[in-house]
């Protein structure tokens, strides 16, 4: 399986998905939206845009992690991405 997770070095939510991925074999791609402005650009995008994070946007909340599956669906729940 390969999966890209868009986040946050500093998020330990961020830090505990990347541990269980790797745990169960995934192939990551991380987008760490602190230390590379272009992550952030296009993070950004995604999450004024997406239906996805309706119920984020106009919160404190970042949103963080969000995983994207190869075929390009996003989800919030790293559940969804290890079955």
């Amino acid at each position: 399986m390969k999966v890209t997770v868009i986040g946050s070095h500093l998020c330990p939510d961020t830090l505990c998905a990347l541990n269980r991925l790797a745990g169960a074999g995934a192939e990551v791609e991380f987008k760490d939206i602190l230390s590379c402005h272009a992550a952030l650009q296009d993070y950004l995008q995604i999450r004024e845009s997406s239906p996805l994070y309706a119920e984020i946007r106009g919160t404190r909340r970042l949103g963080v992690p969000c995983f994207e599956r190869e075929d390009g669906t996003l989800t919030l729940d790293l559940n969804d991405i290890i079955c």
